[in-house]
């Protein structure tokens, strides 16, 4: 028998609680759930919509603060990891809303840069870089990007760095079968080089790039296994 792989990325009882409003009772997203990933890793994550994949993408990614368990990723606490976990891991959003679409994507890219301490030339050559491997137009103001291109260019962002994680919720969502192909092949590469892939979808021809399949059923972790068995598990 082979080495085990030290998990990248792991869960243990993890929930996370809202309450809608004051008073309200109380929404349960996410409920004990328990999970490792190792490095290299592709990991495919089902459920209906509302089941907690995006819950639990972004309390991996220190966005979302759990009401009760403990995860981390790259050796950091989630709930407390700060600038080192957003450099080791990348969370890659279904809906990229967070840019600013009257500049381009180029200096979009600049300015997230800065925010990870990055600057000068070094910081231009990881822009250029990234925005060659997604195969962008940097130049063109954001407004004027289809849904499928501002995709791109959220995963554009994901790739700044070299995250040891990728967290991502639907990443082929919004893009033509062609481009979706790319990025399947792009974090394919990722996975190559080492990166730990927790990968949220719906799409089936998505479901072939990883061998494991977690399907999360009203925030709990209702099947961890071989893809072909998941769908029955949704």
């Amino acid at each position: 028998m082979g080495a085990e792989v030290p998990a990248v990325i792991a869960a243990v009882g993890l929930s996370k609680r809202f309450r809608p409003r004051p008073f309200a009772r109380p929404v349960v997203a996410l409920d004990g759930v328990t999970l490792a990933v190792g490095a290299g890793e592709v990991v495919m994550l089902l459920g209906a919509n509302g089941s907690g994949k995006t819950t639990l993408l972004k309390c991996l990614a220190g966005l979302v603060v759990p009401s009760a368990g403990r995860a981390t990723v790259a050796g950091h606490d989630c709930a407390d990891g700060g600038a080192p976990l957003r450099r080791d891991a990348a969370y890659v959003p279904a809906d990229p809303r967070s840019f600013a679409w009257r500049l381009s994507g180029r200096e979009n890219l600049l300015f997230f840069g800065r925010l990870h301490g990055w600057g000068g030339a070094a910081l231009r050559e990881r822009v250029d870089a990234a925005l060659a491997r997604v195969g962008l137009d940097g130049a063109r103001r954001v407004a004027e990007y289809s849904s499928g291109m501002r995709q791109r260019l959220s995963l554009a962002r994901a790739l700044l760095g070299r995250p040891r994680v990728l967290l991502l919720d639907e990443p082929t969502t919004g893009v033509d079968p062609r481009a979706a192909d790319e990025i399947r092949a792009l974090l394919a590469a990722r996975r190559d080089e080492g990166a730990a892939l927790l990968w949220a979808t719906h799409s089936s021809d998505d479901l072939a790039a990883g061998g494991r399949t977690i399907v999360l059923r009203d925030g709990r972790l209702v099947y961890d296994g071989d893809a072909a068995a998941a769908r029955g598990a949704l």
